[in-house]
């Protein structure tokens, strides 16, 4: 049904007078929200991320009617989730999965932003927003590793909550409140259970800023100039609509080929064993998504540093659109940040293999070798916006496709030569 046709309906021709939703849907993702005509598959993975949120909290509450957030009942109250409750071993894998595959499809989104520049002016704010949006779902993954009430899990929390110590003065203080005692017990399941609950809402609020902060001044695009007028525009629907769903079923067959056929694959076999504090785990890791950060931890000897390191990596983040003073915002036209981007992904590749790995030997070299060139990647990209010399950047959007053969909107094309 068209825009038109659609408003003809007495019921929503109703409801839009009272509450102009239908309007506000289509100037947001509709006919009426223009987008660069050239925006590749990549630009899908924000559409994914929220389709992806939504199957978190739907069968993260659905869960909450099943769990027992006591530490005498955890454990067995998951397992009867698995073996008793109908189709609960399908709700508890797709969530337990979905929290990896929410931060497969975060980390593609945030280094496309770094490659295409998405983080420059006018968009400080939205790449900020999507930094806190990260921090939230690393909070709320954190606490919700800890309610299956397993050896990874306990110990997981007590390793992580007691970097908190390092604070100077009131590092204990912080860690007893943590607890909710001397230890990790009952009353820190309660509260990791309260909050892990409630953040997933908080992260829903800061993605409608984040969406509202994008509407603002519309998507980047991977030439990395502003759309000049129309000839640069499409509208969002039905053309980018389409492109999201066809990345949605195409990420739909991966996702639950891993959740019905490999659903243990990205957990800890540990965590299968009922927690108990006076058996130490021989090597304690968490989940792979905070791999590279723990590595950089660990690649300190000194606490305190460790941990400033550790929370440093995220937060510097936070001031990339400051420290990447080129004009120029698409990796496609400046040749040196481009390797420089590559060889920051491999780096970050390399941590997460050793956070997984014994602080030791060979592993504790790499280690402390690839924390450096993680910092030193952003010295480098400040340096480097005063010395780079960009490629010419094309005057709109669409000249690349008519140099390539293409003919302005409304020229008479050639006629066929013979044969």
């Amino acid at each position: 049904m068209s825009d038109q046709g659609m408003m003809n309906n007495p019921v929503i021709r109703w409801i839009e007078h009272r509450m102009p939703i239908f309007s506000f849907l289509n100037h947001s993702i509709g006919t009426e929200y223009p987008s660069p005509k050239n925006l590749s598959y990549w630009w899908n993975f924000g559409s994914l991320a929220g389709i992806v949120l939504v199957i978190m909290i739907v069968t993260g509450i659905m869960l909450a009617m099943q769990y027992t957030a006591h530490s005498d009942h955890a454990f067995d109250s998951v397992e009867r989730i698995m073996r008793d409750v109908n189709s609960g071993w399908l709700l508890r894998y797709v969530h337990m999965n979905g929290g990896s595959f929410f931060f497969i499809v975060v980390y593609i989104h945030i280094f496309r932003g770094m490659y295409y520049g998405s983080y420059k002016a006018p968009r400080e704010l939205l790449w900020i927003l999507g930094v806190i949006i990260l921090l939230l779902m690393m909070a709320t993954a954190f606490m919700g590793y800890v309610l299956p009430w397993g050896q990874m899990s306990y110990w997981g929390a007590k390793v992580i909550t007691n970097l908190f110590s390092a604070v100077p003065w009131v590092g204990d203080w912080i860690v007893t409140w943590l607890w909710g005692g001397f230890t990790v017990a009952n009353p820190t399941l309660n509260r990791f259970y309260a909050l892990h609950y409630l953040l997933p809402f908080l992260i829903v609020a800061m993605v409608i800023l984040h969406i509202w902060a994008l509407h603002q001044f519309g998507s980047n695009n991977p030439l990395g100039i502003e759309a000049k007028g129309p000839q640069d525009k499409i509208p969002f629907h039905p053309y980018y609509t389409v492109k999201d769903l066809y990345g949605m079923g195409v990420f739909l067959l991966v996702f639950f080929a891993v959740v019905f056929f490999a659903p243990n694959m990205l957990a800890e076999a540990d965590n299968n064993i009922e927690a108990n504090p006076l058996a130490t785990p021989a090597h304690i890791v968490p989940e792979w998504y905070f791999l590279p950060y723990y590595a950089i931890l660990r690649a300190i000897p000194h606490k305190l540093l460790g941990v400033v390191a550790m929370f440093g990596s995220l937060l510097i983040l936070l001031v990339l659109p400051w420290i990447d003073r080129s004009p120029v915002k698409s990796a496609k036209f400046r040749p040196i940040y481009k390797w420089l981007f590559w060889a920051f992904v491999i780096v970050c590749l390399v941590l997460g293999y050793i956070g997984a790995k014994p602080p030791e030997g060979i592993f504790l070299i790499v280690g402390q070798i690839a924390t450096a060139a993680y910092f030193l990647f952003f010295v480098a990209v400040y340096f480097l916006s005063y010395i780079e010399r960009p490629k010419p950047l094309p005057a709109s959007i669409s000249e690349p496709v008519l140099k390539g053969g293409g003919s302005p909107a409304g020229a008479q094309a050639k006629p066929m030569e013979k044969a």
